[in-house]
Order: C-alpha cells, then sequence, then structure tokens
C-alpha cells in the first residue's frame, strides 16, 4: 500500500544534521591558521620574553618595556610574513590554473569561454594576502595583551610571576579550546599540545636567561 511521506527541508537541506555533518572545515583552515597562529604566537613569544627578563631583572618597568616591544615588532612580523606566504601560495596556484586552462583549451576546441568562467571562480576561492596579514597582526596583538595586562599593575615580583603564569596557563588552554572547536578537531589533544608547547618555551627561555645572566653577571 502506498503512503503519502511529507519532508520539511530547511534551507533546501531535507535534513540539518547532514548538513552540519558534511560541513567542510578545510574551508576554515587559512583563517583559522592565521589568527589562531598569531594569538598563539603573540602569547607565547611575549610571556617567554617577559619571563626570560624577569630572570634578571625584577622591577616590572623593564618586564613591561620588552612584552610591549616584543608585540609591537612580532605583529610586524607575522603581518609581513603571512602576506608573503599566502602571496607565493596564490602565485603558485594562479600559475597552475594558467597551465591547467591551456592545455584544456589546447585539448578541447571550443570550451575557452567556460575556461575563463571556471578560471575566475577558481580565483576567486584563493585566499588573501591582505586579510591573512591583517588576522596575523591583530590576532598576535590580542595574544600579547594577556601578558602584559597580567603583569602590568603587580608590583610584587613573585606575585607577578605567578599571576602572569597563571594567565598565560589560560589562555593557552582558551586557544587551544577554541581552535579545535572551530577546527573540528578533538579538543583535549589540541588544548594539551599548545599548553605544553607553550610552558616549554617559557621554561626554557627563563632557564637561558637564568643562566646567562648569573654568568654574565647582569
Amino acid at each position: 500500500m502506498a503512503r503519502n511521506e511529507t519532508k520539511f527541508t530547511i534551507d533546501g537541506v531535507a535534513n540539518p544534521d547532514v548538513q552540519k555533518e558534511d560541513f567542510d572545515y578545510s574551508q576554515r583552515a587559512q583563517w583559522i591558521r592565521a589568527a589562531v597562529l598569531g594569538a598563539n604566537d603573540g602569547l607565547v613569544s611575549t610571556a617567554s620574553m617577559m619571563m626570560g627578563v624577569s630572570a634578571v631583572k625584577t622591577d616590572v618597568k623593564s618586564m613591561l618595556l620588552t612584552g610591549f616591544a616584543g608585540m609591537v615588532a612580532g605583529a610586524c612580523s607575522m603581518a609581513i610574513g603571512e602576506f608573503v606566504s599566502v602571496y607565493s601560495q596564490v602565485d603558485v596556484e594562479v600559475a597552475q590554473m594558467e597551465r591547467d586552462r591551456k592545455k584544456r583549451a589546447q585539448g578541447g576546441g571550443g570550451e575557452d569561454g567556460a575556461s575563463s568562467d571556471d578560471g575566475a571562480a577558481e580565483r576567486a576561492d584563493l585566499p588573501s594576502p591582505v586579510q591573512a596579514a591583517l588576522a596575523s597582526a591583530v590576532s598576535f596583538a590580542v595574544g600579547a595583551m594577556v601578558p602584559l595586562l597580567a603583569a602590568g599593575f603587580i608590583r610584587s615580583y613573585r606575585v607577578r610571576l605567578g599571576v602572569l603564569s597563571a594567565a598565560v596557563t589560560l589562555a593557552l588552554l582558551a586557544f587551544g579550546v577554541t581552535g579545535a572547536r572551530l577546527g573540528g578537531v578533538p579538543v583535549g589533544r589540541s588544548a594539551a599540545r599548545v599548553l605544553v608547547g607553550g610552558w616549554m618555551a617559557m621554561v626554557v627561555t627563563y632557564g637561558i636567561m637564568k643562566v646567562v645572566g648569573g654568568t654574565a653577571g647582569f
């Protein structure tokens, strides 16, 4: 016996769960990489520099000046590096598109119009060097502000180091979880990787500066 079936659609999709499961997270890869990498680098590098200086100088002024200089220099470096990197990637992909278009034109006869349309659509999907550079610079500055704000108003040396370490730890966990959520990867592994890597950088920097400071008599 035949039966009638009624299907409810949302935005042309019969099952919203299928749409969610089929989402291509690789579409987010470019800006996730730039933003998460920038924020993590800003946090870790600035905190490591501040911890390193604190190994030889206990005043808050030296720590803040070092951190601020690191934030400015790092943001500029990240922006330029990301711009050059993504532009190089775009150049390679565009050159490959041109080679593919010429091959199709030679082998397909009258497909020049279709090839041109396809090429324009493909170029529109390429990552933007300017957007990647801005994302890296802004995210680096955001990450760097965490240790600067955490240590900027505390005069006591030991309390300052403790607050700085706690703030950086929480921020590392937050960046790891955020990156994992946006990328659709396991949260625990991502957060642990970010946390351990950040702490290794700070401990190594502090230890080396302690040795150098003691040897050189700073």
